[in-house]
């Protein structure tokens, strides 16, 4: 077993949670009658990582009001990540399918994450001065602002918030191309980045 180093160090994050549709046994999607379920994210993975190495990580992000976005926060809660700062709004959870591989065949994902409820969250909506009081690090990737206009604005908002307090940012650029061209990122991710500390 892994001998945990506690320590009080404190990281925040800030992304999108999301439902995970896995086909059994290497099943293609269009053969599945069923599928395993799991609830995931870039940045949750990366602060339930950081736990299992005594840190505290603090997710940043919003789910449906409804059985399913809690099923999502009991899910996450198992791995110690706190979820306080989580916001119930919207309707849905973004929702992404594996195709797990076999042999030649890569595995596949089939993301559903339009309208999804991080996207309907405003400027304004998170108290990031509560937030990031007594947080030593703060990570966003470039999944996160690639969401939509209004969620770019928020991480800009937590990066000027995360500065004022001191907070050390680092960011992960992960573009990926079905969220937006190759220009939008460019000129959303440059202006972030003056902002970063760790790239």
């Amino acid at each position: 077993t892994m001998k945990q180093v506690s320590t009080d160090k404190k990281a925040v994050f800030f992304g999108e949670l999301m439902m995970r549709l896995s086909t059994k046994r290497h099943e293609r999607i269009v053969q599945s009658r069923e599928f395993d379920v799991l609830y995931s994210g870039a940045e949750a993975n990366l602060g339930i990582s950081l736990v299992n190495y005594g840190l505290q990580s603090y997710m940043v992000s919003s789910v449906p009001d409804n059985a399913v976005g809690q099923a999502c926060v009991n899910y996450m809660r198992q791995f110690d990540l706190n979820m306080d700062y989580v916001k119930k709004n919207g309707f849905r959870l973004g929702i992404y399918y594996v195709e797990t591989g076999a042999s030649q065949r890569p595995s596949t994902f089939l993301y559903n994450r339009k309208g999804s409820s991080i996207t309907e969250l405003r400027v304004g909506d998170f108290n990031w001065d509560e937030i990031f009081k007594d947080k030593h690090w703060f990570h966003f990737t470039g999944i996160t602002p690639a969401l939509g206009d209004s969620v770019a604005d928020i991480t800009k908002e937590a990066c000027i918030a995360a500065k004022k307090h001191g907070v050390t940012v680092s960011a992960d650029l992960n573009f990926r191309k079905k969220l937006w061209s190759v220009e939008k990122a460019r000129k959303v991710m440059t202006d972030l980045m003056q902002y970063v500390d760790i790239l």
